[in-house]
């Protein structure tokens, strides 16, 4: 974006109106309008942008590594009967590690940006025994 209304500068440098950046940058009238404005009062400069676009992240980088570090450790360390993760355990983690709270429906936002990925645990019966079964397909199956 910030190249488009970088381009509408030099347009309106080389006299350009309005309504033609407008139409060869494909932007509203209303847009060209407000880059018109601003490059008259700034120039160039006062279209770079205003920076970083949105809310800042709650956690540093410092603290999304220490989070990391304890789901590494395993759900298991966290005092959890199962080394399953689930978003509301993540959260209770984050909670312990940072003092930060986070709802569990956004944690799977934070576990994006530490490259996780979702993952399910297979289903098998407890009760399974893979030597029956492995026994069963060599002599009964055929």
């Amino acid at each position: 974006m910030r190249q488009r209304r970088l381009r509408a500068a030099e347009l309106f440098a080389h006299g350009a109106t309005q309504a033609e950046v407008a139409r060869t940058l494909g932007a509203s009238r209303q847009a060209a309008l407000i880059w018109y404005r601003r490059w008259q009062a700034g120039g160039a400069q006062a279209l770079h942008g205003a920076g970083r676009a949105g809310r800042r992240p709650r956690l540093s980088a410092a603290q999304l590594d220490q989070v990391e570090q304890a789901l590494l450790a395993g759900a298991r360390t966290h005092g959890y009967d199962t080394d399953l993760w689930t978003l509301a355990r993540v959260a209770q983690v984050i909670q312990q590690v940072t003092g930060i709270s986070y709802h569990p429906g956004h944690v799977w936002r934070l576990l994006r940006r530490l490259d996780w990925t979702p993952q399910r645990p297979a289903r098998r019966a407890t009760e399974r025994n893979d030597e029956q079964i492995a026994r069963w397909i060599a002599e009964d199956w055929p």
